[in-house]
């Protein structure tokens, strides 16, 4: 009868033994993906907030480099139109005297002429800086044609393009950004980097539209220029950043710079 008991005693202690280790694995189950589920939400959490944080930053520099060309464009029309029109108003208030020579009417006629052609000049460079005619009306790669004989023509530097038709893989906005950007590069190869040759090629295939361009000019530290964030930098990584295209610059000092856009419209 002891032995009995003794060996029903053993098969309960057993059986807790049993449901204990039961509890204990299934508890370090419920923990271990509790936790786990804890690490995943913790990383999409930082995840979201580092993507939100780098929309914060792209909108901060955006409305800088917004403000930096309201502010350019002022200066423009202030330097090229208003100062004229004021020589324009103060020749046509000589006009209106009533003791004015035919001689001085003639010059300043002549001298109102003269400034409104030049002020119209300016206003259609001005209107052509804003959107160009040729990009809105023909495209990106003819507004580049376009752009590049422009540079070729002013004889600072050589122009080598090997500009593809795009067969309208993008929109309107997607073109001007990506005019825009290289503007940014031409401009900088300019009036910094010293070059004397750009070499621009627009291509297309399978529906991935690249943009490479490169210069021969005195080239910059690259790591320097990232950590510096000027906004021509800044500029283009945020126009890439809107396009949802791939921008990839390389540059060292004494080997100019190089840069490719890619853009996949699958």
């Amino acid at each position: 009868m002891d032995k009995l008991l003794l060996d029903e005693y053993q098969v309960i202690t057993l059986i807790l033994i049993v449901i204990g280790v039961l509890v204990l694995m299934g508890l370090s189950i419920v923990l271990f993906f509790y936790f786990s589920r804890k690490k995943i939400v913790d990383a999409e959490m930082e995840k979201a907030t580092t993507q939100i944080n780098h929309q914060k930053e792209i909108i901060k520099s955006s409305l800088i480099i917004q403000e930096e060309e309201r502010g350019r464009i002022a200066q423009d029309l202030h330097d090229a139109i208003s100062s004229k029109l004021n020589i324009v108003s103060l020749n046509a208030n000589f006009l209106t005297e009533g003791n004015i020579t035919a001689a001085d009417a003639n010059k300043f006629g002549q001298s109102i002429l003269k400034v409104t052609t030049s002020v119209l000049e300016s206003s259609r460079r001005i209107a052509h800086d804003l959107l160009p005619p040729t990009l809105e009306k023909f495209g990106l790669q003819a507004a580049l044609e376009e752009l590049s004989d422009e540079v070729g023509e002013s004889g600072t530097l050589t122009m080598e393009t090997s500009l593809k038709s795009i067969d309208g893989l993008l929109n309107p906005n997607e073109e001007l950004h990506l005019f825009r950007m290289i503007q940014e590069l031409l401009s900088n190869s300019i009036k910094y980097a010293n070059a004397t040759k750009i070499t621009l090629i627009l291509s297309s295939t399978e529906n991935i539209v690249s943009l490479q361009y490169k210069d021969d000019g005195k080239g910059f530290n690259y790591s320097d220029a990232l950590n510096a964030k000027g906004l021509g930098m800044i500029g283009l990584e945020n126009r890439a950043s809107i396009l949802n295209a791939n921008l990839k610059m390389e540059s060292s000092p004494g080997n100019g710079v190089s840069a490719k856009i890619t853009l996949d419209k699958n």
